[in-house]
């Protein structure tokens, strides 16, 4: 197994991305989550440039908050300007930030186009079996 200090983001993310964009609704983005399997979207602008993300924990909050069926849009609940990472970035040093705050989800950024996302799940699969993680 490489050393963790020599693994960069880039061979950890995911980079099968699912978007959506501020004024989709709550429920639209939800549907994507569960038909996708995902626990997250990103959130983009017209220009394709990361402006927030949604995650399954944020479903909790909309349903504690609201009715979901409200058309309520994906605005009002997504997390605005997220800690991202960039591809070159030493895994440990993100892996210690997510744990510092408490994040699951990093969306990874080349200047503000979102090129990848790194969850707990990417940790996960490249400590159980690192050789079948792609270079």
């Amino acid at each position: 197994m490489d050393e963790i200090e020599d693994v960069f983001v880039a061979r950890l993310m995911s980079t099968d991305l699912h978007t959506v964009t501020p004024d989709t609704l709550v429920e639209d983005a939800a549907a994507v989550l569960l038909e996708e399997d995902i626990s997250s979207v990103l959130v983009v602008d017209d220009d394709g440039d990361l402006v927030g993300i949604l995650t399954s924990t944020d479903f909790v909050d909309i349903v504690a908050k609201s009715r979901p069926k409200a058309e309520t849009t994906v605005e009002r609940y997504m997390t605005r300007d997220p800690i991202t990472a960039g591809a070159q970035d030493d895994v440990a040093a993100v892996a210690a930030t997510m744990l510092e705050r408490g994040f699951h989800h990093v969306p990874v950024v080349d200047g503000e186009t979102p090129i990848g996302i790194i969850t707990t799940s990417d940790f996960a699969a490249y400590v159980s079996s690192p050789e079948s993680v792609s270079a």
